[in-house]
């Protein structure tokens, strides 16, 4: 494998496809699944032979996880090309996501492209498992964690600003009110504050629905990971790239036929009255709560 197609893998999320997000298949019911016979490849295996010693050891792993391994490791048989025209039958193994995830466990750690597939991996496999989590939440959950990641991307966000050069607190506000403005059309923060009708002492981000803390939680992580990949400096260029990227993400909701952020609905309940709430339930249940018992902040 190349050096190039090497640097690809750790390319996640930065305007570029990874080799291993490039091999990802699709049945025709929407279920994604890797070869294995690809996954060999792209992780050096040349000999397939080997790399099926290391799919036995991932199915003992997904059985002894408590995983039905048939969900996970489907065998088959696909067509490949040879020489002149001819196609001839092969055994294949589809792999879910989860099922890669333990393939990549077990590959030899000798081979440099296998340390970024098990961080591709691991990373694609947690997002999926946020992805379910999400799906069987609340509204006022669903506010309650995003408000959440918010909060700690915000904070990693700003140590990025501030290594961009963005060190003094109104700088900050400055270099946030541009992402805003990147993100709901012009607006400040001020102006969105106003917008909501909420008091001076109330925070916009606590008011906001699941949707709209969504966009602002896709502008903050992207900006952060802009900056530090491409070692931006000084502030006027990070106020640029925090801009630049709020109306990306803006024109993508409004490509998507999406409610621009200005326009969504401010919920009635606070992210605070959430939290009481919710702290309320704890009490009543052994539940876990979304969020520590914190107040939350910017």
């Amino acid at each position: 494998m190349s050096e190039e197609e090497i640097r690809e893998v750790s390319e996640q999320d930065a305007g570029h496809t990874s080799l291993f997000a490039r091999i990802r298949q699709e049945t025709e019911d929407g279920y994604e699944y890797w070869s294995a016979r690809d996954l060999a490849k792209a992780l050096g295996y040349e000999d397939y032979r080997n790399f099926l010693r290391v799919v036995q050891k991932a199915r003992i792993a997904c059985e002894n996880s408590g995983q039905v391994v048939e969900d996970h490791f489907v065998d088959t048989t696909d067509m490949i090309e040879i020489g002149k025209g001819g196609r001839r039958k092969v055994a294949d193994v589809h792999l879910s996501r989860y099922a890669c995830y333990l393939v990549v466990q077990n590959a030899d750690p000798g081979k440099e492209v296998v340390a970024l597939g098990q961080t591709y991996f691991a990373i694609q496999t947690r997002r999926q498992e946020e992805t379910d989590e999400l799906a069987t939440l609340t509204e006022g959950q669903k506010r309650l964690y995003l408000r959440g990641q918010l909060t700690n991307h915000n904070r990693q966000l700003a140590e990025a600003a501030n290594l961009a050069g963005v060190v003094q607190s109104i700088d900050f506000a400055i270099f946030q009110d541009h992402g805003y403005m990147g993100l709901y059309g012009g607006l400040r923060a001020r102006e969105i504050h106003e917008r909501k009708s909420l008091k001076k002492s109330q925070h916009i981000l606590d008011h906001m629905g699941s949707t709209e803390l969504a966009a602002n939680l896709f502008r903050a992580t992207q900006t952060e990971e802009k900056l530090r990949r491409e070692q931006i400096s000084g502030k006027e260029k990070a106020n640029r790239t925090h801009y630049e990227v709020g109306q990306e993400v803006r024109e993508t909701i409004r490509r998507l036929g999406g409610t621009l952020p200005e326009d969504l609905p401010t919920p009635q309940e606070s992210i605070q009255q959430l939290q009481r709430q919710e702290r309320k339930q704890v009490e009543r249940g052994p539940q876990l709560p979304l969020l520590p018992d914190n107040e939350v902040v910017e």
